[in-house]
């Protein structure tokens, strides 16, 4: 039996290649899974063109996964360098690659991703029609910005954010109830002034229909771009975000009607105390599907930490409901991130998605603690190392301040707990001073 989506084959109980490998990944049974996607509860971003691939799954009763931004711009254009980026990122385990490249040749870039990259690709083609046409904003068509959308699902890309939900109601509605920060997002600050300048509706609202056509043709996950998203915790749940999530969840349902997956963005910048309330909303809004959030930050005023402040939002939002993180880096706000600051990003976004894991309790997320604790009970440091989320760095801090006895750390030393309660419960002796 043909199928054209992972979607479509699980309605029609089709159990694909990629479905089987996603549930042997989970530890969940394969009918199962395809039970979730067929809800569209969980999906399977994965373009027919992107043979590199080693499929993962989103979404409900699977692990909280993570997306790493990365690309080229005007002002860092080395793309061995952003190249180099991905290959570590994918080594320290990230699920997926946003490429947003806003300069060069962005084309030859993405479809290197495409044809080497193992991990997820998304796409903001919002951006990249921008830099492909070389004009002036409004000058771009309509029909011109739906010819890139076609062009990234061709090049093998696995998900694109396409900002469908600011139609010009919503726009009209910003507008009457001003913000702070106005809109932070950059695919959203676009197409909001390309409407502007046009007089014209948001293309890829006014012809969704076609943007489905397309990311059914190639199986392309639609991201349901959240251009209204808060900037700062000053804006978040106001009545531009909550507008365009209902707008979303309307577009997920139709979607839905043919077949296509789809995940939906979320907030930004977000107060701890209204974390949970906003995963709830959303997941009544958009039925169950996915939900991809940009932190949330929970504070403004930590330029230079902000991938803590982001994993402190991201570990609350994906114990509510949330199934895929996008990482933050220290360099959030005040540069592109260089590879120091995209390992830091990914240990603190992996952090919080298994603290959320641990808590949702996704079978086998515990377990991980469970055995490290089980080592340091022991201090077994190798049996430790072997287990932490970054082994370089535990293994440089203990070298750093060598302890005088091995069983022990500098902190420590004779009065470690763990040593002497498991010396006083074997029998014997416990001496705090050397004698």
């Amino acid at each position: 039996m043909e199928y054209t989506t992972q979607m479509d084959a699980a309605r029609k109980g089709i159990i694909t290649s990629e479905m089987e490998i996603v549930a042997a990944k989970e530890d969940i049974a394969v009918e199962e899974l395809r039970e979730l996607i067929a809800k569209g509860q969980v999906i399977i971003p994965a373009n027919k063109l992107h043979k590199s691939l080693s499929p993962n799954g989103i979404g409900e009763r699977l692990k909280t996964k993570i997306n790493v931004n990365l690309g080229t711009s005007r002002d860092c254009m080395d793309m061995n360098m952003e190249l180099g980026k991905v290959n570590s990122a994918v080594e320290m385990g990230a699920e997926a690659i946003m490429d947003l490249s806003s300069f060069g040749d962005t084309r030859a870039f993405r479809k290197k991703l495409t044809s080497e990259c193992s991990a997820m690709i998304g796409t903001v083609p919002i951006y990249d029609a921008v830099v492909y046409y070389h004009k002036a904003l409004k000058d771009i068509t309509t029909q011109e910005w739906l010819d890139i959308v076609e062009m990234h699902a061709k090049d093998g890309v696995d998900f694109m954010t396409i900002h469908c939900g600011l139609n010009r109601a919503t726009a009209q509605r910003f507008k009457e109830n001003k913000r702070l920060m106005n809109i932070v997002s950059k695919g959203g600050s676009i197409i909001f002034a390309w409407m502007e300048m046009t007089g014209n509706e948001n293309p890829f609202y006014e012809h969704y229909d076609d943007i489905l056509d397309i990311c059914q043709k190639y199986d392309v996950t639609m991201s349901l771009g959240d251009a209204c998203r808060p900037g700062c915790i000053a804006d978040a749940t106001d009545v531009s975000q909550i507008e365009e999530l209902v707008t979303l969840g309307e577009l997920t349902r139709r979607a839905w009607e043919k077949n296509v997956q789809v995940m939906v963005e979320g907030p930004g910048h977000m107060p701890l105390n209204q974390i949970q309330a906003n995963m709830e909303i959303q997941k009544q809004l958009c039925k169950g599907a996915p939900f991809y959030v940009l932190g949330p930050l929970v504070t403004d005023i930590a330029p230079g930490y902000d991938h803590i402040t982001a994993a402190i939002g991201g570990a609350i939002a994906a114990t509510y409901g949330a199934s895929f993180l996008c990482y933050v880096t220290p360099a959030e706000h005040l540069r592109l991130p260089d590879i120091d600051d995209v390992k830091e990003g990914i240990i603190a976004s992996k952090i919080a998605a298994h603290a959320a894991d641990v808590a949702k309790g996704i079978p086998g997320a515990a377990d991980w603690d469970y055995k490290m604790s089980a080592a340091r009970k022991k201090l077994d440091w190798d049996e430790m190392f072997s287990l932490a989320i970054d082994p370089d760095k535990a293994k440089r801090y203990r070298e750093s301040a060598k302890p005088e006895k091995e069983d022990s750390c500098s902190m420590c030393g004779n009065f470690c707990a763990v040593r002497n309660m498991n010396r006083i419960l074997d029998g014997e002796i416990v001496s705090i001073f050397d004698e």
